[in-house]
C-alpha cells in the first residue's frame, strides 16, 4: 500500500439570502495500491462530507462536495516530523492572498 494525499473542495451555503458561500479546502491522507484506487477513495470521501444542519439562527447550512482537485503520492513513508505531504505551485501571490482568509484578515 502507498500513501496518497487528496485535495478536496467543499462549499457551505445558507438558506439566508445575501450570505457569501464559504469554501473549504481539505487535504486528506489515503492508503491505496494505485493512484486510480486513491482517486476513487478520495471521491467517495468527498461525497461523504456532504451534510446539512441548522445553525443557531435556524438557517439551514448545507455542505456540498464541489471538486476533487488533485491526488498525489506522498513522497516519504512512513510519515514523521517534518514530512512534506503536498506541494502546490502558483504564480499570483496577490490572488492567493485575496482568497485565503488566513492571509487576508477576513473573519470566517
Amino acid at each position: 500500500m502507498r500513501t496518497y494525499v487528496a485535495v478536496l473542495v467543499c462549499v457551505a451555503t445558507a438558506t439566508a439570502g445575501g450570505q457569501a458561500p464559504l469554501y473549504r479546502e481539505s487535504f486528506v491522507l489515503l492508503s491505496a495500491r494505485t493512484e486510480d484506487e486513491a482517486r476513487s477513495k478520495a471521491q467517495a470521501h468527498g461525497e461523504a462530507l456532504e451534510t446539512g444542519y441548522r445553525n443557531e439562527k435556524g438557517e439551514l447550512i448545507t455542505w456540498t462536495f464541489r471538486q476533487l482537485v488533485d491526488v498525489a503520492e506522498v513522497p516519504e513513508d512512513p510519515l514523521g516530523d517534518g514530512t512534506e505531504i503536498y506541494t502546490r505551485h502558483f504564480r499570483n501571490f496577490a490572488a492567493y492572498t485575496a482568497f485565503e482568509p488566513l492571509l487576508s484578515g477576513e473573519d470566517l
